[in-house]
C-alpha cells in the first residue's frame, strides 16, 4: 500500500464543504512554519502567491517558489511547499462536487489545459496587471465565502470561473482560433486522457489508444501535441513514469511487483 499522506476534505472535519480560500500567511502560521511532508489531495489546489521564497515540487519536479506566481495541483498529484520565510498570497481548494454544485462542467477544466492530471506542471507567470485582476477576484471570493448572503457558493463559482479564465489569457498554450479543427482536437485530447487514466497500466502504446479512438496514431500524436506541446507517446511515457515514481518512494512494493502492476511482463524493461 502507498504510504503517502492524503487529504480528502476541502477543510478537514466538514465533509460538505466543498470550496475554501485562505491567505498563504494564514496556512504559514498555522502550521508553526513546518513544512509539511508530500502529500496528495482528493480536490483541486490553486495558489497564487504575492511574495513567496522557497520551492514548490509537483510530481517530482521542484519549481521555485516566487513572487507573482499561480500553482495549479490537480486531484492527485503529489507536490510539496518548502518555504524559507513567510509566503503571503492565496490558497483556494475545491472538489469536483463544487465544480458540479456551482454549474461548471468538468469540460471545461480540461479545456483549459492549466490543470495536469501528472507530471510536468510548472506554474504560470501572469503580467502585472492581470495579477491585480486575480488578487482582486481572490478578495470578492473571500468576501462571499465569510458571509451568508443567499446564493453565496454560486457567486463563488462564477467568480472562480472568472479567475481561471484570466489565467488562460494569460498562458500561450491556447493560442490558436476557435475553429471547429481545434475544437474538435480538444474533444480529441480530452478524450485521450480518459482513456490514459483508465488504461496507462496496462496500455503502453500510442497505437493502443489510437485503435479505441478510431483514428490513426499518427494522427492522435499529432493533434495531443499541437495542443499540448507533446506527443501522445511523451503523454503515455509520462504518466508510467509519474506512477513508477510514486510507487517507488511511497510502497513497500519491490521493483519486480512495480514493474508487473503497471503491465510490464519483464521487469527488465521496466527499469
Amino acid at each position: 500500500m502507498e504510504t503517502i499522506k492524503k487529504y480528502k476534505q476541502v477543510k478537514p472535519g466538514n465533509e460538505h464543504l466543498s470550496f475554501d480560500i485562505k491567505r498563504m500567511e494564514d496556512v504559514h502560521e498555522a502550521a508553526g512554519g513546518v513544512v509539511d511532508e508530500p502529500h496528495r489531495h482528493d480536490y483541486y489546489v490553486l495558489c497564487l502567491t504575492e511574495k513567496a521564497k522557497g520551492t514548490h515540487s509537483i510530481d517530482f519536479k521542484e519549481f521555485p517558489l516566487e513572487n507573482g506566481q499561480v500553482f495549479f495541483v490537480s486531484p492527485g498529484q503529489v507536490h510539496q511547499i518548502a518555504e524559507e520565510e513567510k509566503s503571503y498570497g492565496w490558497v483556494m481548494t475545491f472538489s469536483p462536487r463544487f465544480m458540479l454544485e456551482s454549474g461548471i462542467e468538468p469540460c471545461f477544466i480540461d479545456d483549459l489545459h492549466l490543470f495536469k492530471e501528472h507530471g510536468y506542471s510548472p506554474p504560470l507567470y501572469p503580467d502585472e496587471e492581470t495579477l491585480i485582476q486575480l488578487n482582486r477576484i481572490a478578495e470578492e471570493i473571500k468576501g462571499f465565502v465569510h458571509s451568508s448572503r443567499k446564493f453565496k457558493y454560486q457567486a463563488v463559482g462564477a467568480l472562480l470561473k472568472l479567475f481561471l479564465v484570466h489565467c488562460n489569457n494569460a498562458c500561450d498554450l491556447s493560442a490558436e482560433d476557435n475553429t471547429q479543427a481545434v475544437q474538435a482536437s480538444v474533444t480529441l485530447l480530452r478524450n485521450f486522457k480518459e482513456l490514459l487514466e483508465q488504461h496507462f497500466a496496462e496500455k503502453h502504446k500510442v497505437s493502443d489508444y489510437a485503435k479505441e479512438m478510431h483514428i490513426t496514431p499518427d494522427h492522435l500524436n499529432a493533434s495531443v501535441k499541437a495542443l499540448t506541446g507533446k506527443s501522445a507517446k511523451e503523454h503515455i511515457s509520462s504518466r508510467l513514469t509519474i506512477a513508477a515514481k510514486r510507487q517507488l518512494m511511497f510502497s513497500g512494493l519491490t521493483t519486480k511487483e512495480i514493474s508487473f502492476k503497471l503491465g510490464f511482463t519483464e521487469p527488465g524493461h521496466f527499469s
